[in-house]
């Protein structure tokens, strides 16, 4: 039986013992494996893989440990807050800020998983279904695909389809989803929540504003690294598409996947802001119709801004660009560290050295200007310890 959603979802579980089949026979799998699971014979490994029959057992056995090794050994520390504000008898849509490829979803699985909560769906970009081995590991995961591009037609299609989806899982499927503020990463460090994202979620939903929304569980969902993933990439990417469209590379964005795994971050932390209510969509279901999705835009953005955990990375880069003084939420020490993280990063990138450190720079001081839109102090509140958990990696 052909389902709707074939071309797009995940896989299901009778599915996933072909997929394991088809990933330990894949030339990549040694190197993977190596990482895995250090100081185990690849043999085991293939047969510990073999034995997967579900999508669970392949979470909770490789993509767990994936995700634990590569915050240990990539991050300082990984805290979260705000899973008090879920309940497990609700499913989400988990709509993120993004700045990682792989890892800003596949945090939240851990989380998720580690407060016994259902883990979610995950959109992925077609353009990053590179080969049989990348799709076989996302469609394992949880991962549906977003087809991109086309002809305005085609462009519609595809999204109503998406939308369908989405309303599909969190309604019937009863399976919470991850999606992105915005089409692709921000880049340049300003998370904003894009138009478009919303308009396509609600073209599944029929003409009653509050209905269609509230039946989706928007879960803002906010992740902040101290050292912004692939940062540098990102500042020759900014660079270059200064003058003129910027095309990448064939296997670009798998490169990409690959230095946000392997950089190292810094501290980390991921927050789920409270969920739009009913009561905040009523409010913005009163304003002019042209100006309803603009409306519920700015409250998620709100909800990002003011969950946003600042580290001193941010403080710096923006007392250097404006000529600022939050210097006393940093040391000097941190400052020169700063400094010489900078200028080794940008001294490989071809181009004028002052407009890649404006640009480098403007990465992490976005966060700090959208901040000080709702906080004039730009001084965030201590952090609430009661409230912010540590996780034990």
């Amino acid at each position: 039986m052909v389902d709707e959603f074939d071309d797009i979802r995940p896989y299901y579980d009778y599915e996933i013992a072909d997929a394991m089949l088809r990933i330990v026979e894949n030339p990549v799998f040694e190197k993977v494996a190596g990482f895995l699971y250090p100081g185990v014979s690849v043999e085991a490994i293939k047969s510990k893989f073999r034995s997967f029959d579900s999508i669970k057992c392949f979470q909770v056995n490789v993509m767990n440990n994936a995700i634990q090794n590569i915050l240990k050994i990539t991050s300082s520390g990984f805290s979260f807050s705000g899973m008090d504000r879920l309940s497990p008898s609700k499913r989400y849509l988990f709509l993120s800020n993004h700045r990682d490829v792989l890892l800003d979803a596949a945090i939240l699985q851990l989380v998720l998983y580690s407060c016994k909560h259902e883990t979610s769906e995950i959109t992925f970009g077609d353009n990053l279904m590179s080969s049989q081995f990348v799709i076989d590991i996302g469609k394992s995961n949880k991962m549906f695909k977003l087809i991109r591009g086309g002809s305005p037609k085609q462009i519609f299609i595809n999204s109503l389809h998406t939308s369908k989806y989405i309303r599909y899982c969190i309604n019937e499927k009863m399976q919470s989803v991850w999606i992105a503020q915005r089409n692709g990463r921000t880049k340049d460090g300003n998370d904003q929540t894009q138009q478009a994202v919303l308009k396509m979620l609600g073209m599944s939903g029929g003409n009653d504003f509050v209905k269609k929304f509230s039946e989706l569980n928007i879960a803002p969902l906010i992740i902040s690294y101290e050292y912004d993933p692939c940062d540098f990439l990102k500042t020759r990417e900014l660079y270059l598409s200064l003058n003129k469209p910027y095309v990448k590379a064939p296997g670009e964005d798998f490169n990409s996947m690959l230095t946000g795994i392997r950089q190292h971050k810094g501290h980390i932390q991921m927050t789920v802001a409270d969920t739009v209510s009913d009561d905040a969509l009523h409010e913005i279901g009163d304003v002019h119709k042209n100006e309803q999705i603009e409306a519920l835009a700015k409250l998620i953005d709100k909800r990002v801004y003011e969950n946003y955990r600042l580290w001193s990375t941010h403080y710096i880069a923006y007392d250097i660009l404006y000529e600022s003084t939050f210097k006393d939420l940093y040391s000097p020490v941190d400052k020169t560290a700063f400094i010489d993280y900078m200028h080794m990063g940008l001294s490989v990138i071809d181009g004028d050295k002052k407009a890649l450190e404006s640009i480098f720079l403007g990465i992490y001081a976005n966060p700090v200007v959208n901040y000080l839109k709702i906080n004039s102090s730009g001084r965030q509140p201590p952090v609430n310890k009661n409230h912010c958990f540590e996780y034990k990696i």
